[in-house]
């Protein structure tokens, strides 16, 4: 039998990797000198002992080729500016396996070397091509049908393939999360978009499997199925040794997985086939009969480098290459084709060469085909927004019975009680949004029994049961992952990240996953969710960093995220109501930042005066999006007083109206205070109309100088045309907050902000 050569031939000298790996083949073919069998029946198998008949292997090699000469075409043709992505999936054909054994239902978070899991899956569907989607990718064509020619993402609607650009296995924690949601939407009793007894496929490499973020998804995987809960997330791992240049050490995910309890582990070579195929089938029919996580390890390898501009010739001797070269799953998918008589070797270079054909033309006609070319094309998917059908739906106050009987009767109703602090309010309106939405889940650490540390939640999974209300593992990253997963099967969830401090470690599963979604995708996929965080300073008697995180700079660059900062309590009930909305309505992502300091807030200016307590707004009540609210300095609404205007947010606003009081009684000045309430995006036309008249202008951030929230209300004014007016901005040190007292020192504080209008007085109005 023909082998590959141990050294790069004299004809093959100057040949770039692609192009060596293309003639392997054609020589391979050319040169074999084996015997072959009696052509196979088609449902016969392959080979003697095999689990995968005859017509199931040509499918495979069939699909194996096509994310071959995918791979192929886009390294010819990226030289020539009409594909712009290179990372193939050449060596790791053989998870077309995995897509064979699974169903077009089971939702797949991919690894980006799956052009023949892609191949294979689109046999699912009939009418679909896989070379003419890729293509269309590849060349960021605007006809793409899985991103819009945003990025090179494996995606497609019809197929469940959620697109994403994972690289360093962010997709995990989602993937088990939509696992779990599957289980706990059964349960619930909730319509599902997919079978009931799907699972979802989750791949990623051996090198990504190290990743803290893979970590997170192995564990809570773990920690689900010793609690006897069922998870079913089939996660593949394509080990082909290496991760870019750095080697995985031989044995290393064997002896790392093979033995981890409740994580349920199983081999198959994904280089072979006739024998790797029975493994995979085994390894999906555990995972769907058994609801169980299961971790197949897929033998792969890497062929053509990591990507187009890997000149692995740099850092690899030509024997390992060539040694590389020499497990290509190509050649061994031939050998079979023509070992067992399927196939002569004219049929496999036909073949081949017309799959070859198919590739170019679909490429050659995608490179033809319209791309994005303005920027609202872009941004389009990004942040979707019909205010209209989300006020109907915020104002929709449709509850049926369970309303009366949560609250245990009308005169119970929380419209119907006298005033109540900021933490009452939000625990009444999460009470009307679960009975408003039989789809809610709200969940997080100590959210249950205990109510969350600040009793918000208090009496919500009595009211509405376990599978609604429940405590999670100790993991922001998991807890975001889980969100994805519910908001992937339609339902709502709303995660407690329990301080802002906390978010930082799991921001990604925002920034980089939940929130570009809708992005990459072309809006065909959302993760519609409201993220509860707990956060901003002024707590007394207990703090530090984690407890007091005024730095909301993450949160501000996530493109297409909507956050909400409500300072008292009628406000966060009807900011709640349109958040809830935007997301059913918009499929958005949101954020509803509760300050920690105003939860129990009662007092306004003296002792007693109950002056920041509220009514429960009326069921139907809700709050426009970037809609703020303005006081005078007594605390009324709607102030006309312009001669100092003053832009602040959560704990600046009882802040600035007490300083207020002050700052008339020594200048004379009305002074108007403007609650912000919606953070991001900062409404820019709303902050200029109520400066259009100031005389004097403070900006109240207790936020961190560098990136707060005060920096974008700057610039509206300036951009505004209002640059000129008199300004001055009192807002926290770009420092760690320390402990007890001294936490007051980094942080805004009213002498501050009355120090900041002696300033303007002495500034020309």
């Amino acid at each position: 039998m023909s082998t590959v050569p141990t050294s790069i031939p004299a004809r093959m000298r100057g040949l770039n990797r692609a192009e060596i790996c293309d003639v392997n083949f054609t020589e391979y073919v050319e040169q074999w000198d084996g015997r072959a069998a009696s052509p196979p029946a088609a449902d016969a198998p392959i080979l003697p002992g095999s689990a995968l008949d005859a017509k199931g292997f040509r499918e495979l090699f069939e699909s194996q080729l096509v994310s071959r000469h995918l791979d192929l075409m886009a390294r010819v043709l990226r030289v020539q500016n009409k594909v712009f992505y290179t990372i193939g999936s050449s060596g790791h054909e053989g998870n077309a396996m995995v897509a064979r054994a699974t169903r077009h239902t089971d939702p797949a978070f991919l690894h980006y070397r799956s052009g023949g899991f892609m191949a294979e899956r689109f046999r699912k569907l009939p009418g679909m091509d896989p070379a003419m989607d890729s293509a269309l990718s590849f060349a960021a064509s605007k006809d793409d049908p899985a991103s819009g020619g945003r990025h090179k993402v494996w995606g497609s609607k019809p197929l469940w393939v959620l697109p994403q650009t994972s690289t360093i296995a962010s997709h995990l924690p989602k993937a088990l999360g939509t696992a779990v949601a599957i289980e706990t939407g059964k349960r619930l009793g909730h319509a599902l978009p997919i079978p009931d007894d799907s699972i979802t496929i989750c791949s990623f490499g051996d090198a990504s499997s190290n990743h803290a973020t893979a970590q997170t998804a192995f564990n809570a995987a773990a920690w689900t199925a010793y609690q006897k809960l069922p998870a079913p997330v089939l996660f593949v791992c394509e080990d082909n040794g290496i991760g870019i240049s750095v080697k995985t050490p031989n044995g290393w995910i064997a002896q790392n997985f093979s033995r981890r309890p409740d994580l349920d582990y199983f081999a198959a070579d994904g280089l072979d086939l006739a024998t790797g195929y029975a493994d995979v089938q085994r390894a999906v029919e555990h995972c769907r009969t058994t609801r169980r996580p299961t971790f197949l390890h897929l033998r792969t390898t890497r062929i053509m480098g990591h990507a187009g501009t890997d000149f692995e010739i740099e850092w690899r001797s030509l024997e390992e290459l060539c040694a590389v070269e020499a497990t290509d799953p190509l050649l061994r998918s031939a050998a079979i084709a023509l070992e067992s008589g399927l196939m002569s070797k004219d049929e496999v270079l036909a073949l081949y060469e017309s799959t070859r054909r198919r590739c170019f033309a679909a490429a050659e006609e995608a490179d033809r085909r319209p791309k994005l070319d303005t920027l609202a094309e872009v941004i389009a998917p990004l942040a979707p927004y019909s205010p209209d059908k989300v006020m109907t739906e915020a104002e929709r106050a449709d509850f049926g019975p369970r309303r009366l009987e949560v609250f245990g009767g009308e005169a119970k109703l929380p419209e119907n009680q006298p005033p109540r602090h900021l933490a009452i309010q939000i625990n009444q309106a999460l009470h009307d949004t679960f009975a408003k939405y039989p789809e809610a889940l709200l969940f997080g650490e100590d959210v249950a029994q205990k109510g969350g540390v600040y009793t918000v939640t208090k009496g919500l999974q009595k009211a509405f049961g376990p599978r609604r209300v429940f405590n999670t593992l100790l993991d922001e990253t998991m807890i975001l992952g889980m969100a994805q997963g519910f908001a992937n099967v339609g339902m709502l969830p709303i995660p407690e990240i329990q301080y802002l401090a906390y978010f930082h470690n799991a921001c990604d599963q925002i920034r980089g996953e939940a929130a570009s979604l809708q992005f990459f995708s072309n809006n065909q996929y959302a993760n519609p969710m409201v993220v509860r965080i707990a956060g901003l300073g002024y707590q007394r008697g207990f703090g530090g960093h984690f407890h007091n995180d005024n730095s909301i700079t993450a949160l501000r660059d996530i493109p297409g995220l909507v956050v909400g900062c409500p300072s008292r309590g009628d406000d966060a009930v009807t900011m709640l109501r349109t958040l809830t909305a935007l997301a059913r309505v918009d499929g958005r992502v949101s954020v509803f930042l509760e300050p920690i300091a105003l939860y129990m807030t009662k007092d306004l200016h003296e002792p007693g005066d109950g002056g920041w307590l509220t009514t429960y707004p009326a069921p139907g009540e809700a709050m426009t999006l970037g809609e703020g609210r303005a006081y005078a300095d007594d605390g009324a609404s709607g102030s006309d007083g312009d001669e100092l205007v003053v832009f602040t947010y959560g704990n600046g606003v009882p802040m600035s109206l007490r300083a207020a009081r002050r700052i008339r009684e020594t200048h004379g000045w009305p002074v108007k205070i403007v609650d912000l309430r919606w953070l991001v995006p900062l409404n820019d036309a709303y902050i200029v109309e109520q400066a259009r008249h100031a005389k004097r202008i403070l900006v109240v951030d207790e936020g961190r100088r560098s990136a707060g929230v005060g920096e974008g209300v700057i610039t509206a004014l300036a951009e505004g045309g209002l640059g000129s007016v008199p300004l001055q901005r009192v807002v926290g040190v770009d420092t760690y907050t320390p402990l007890a007292g001294a936490a007051f020192l980094v942080i805004p504080g009213e002498e501050d902000i009355v120090v900041a209008a002696d300033r303007l007085a002495a500034s020309p109005a």
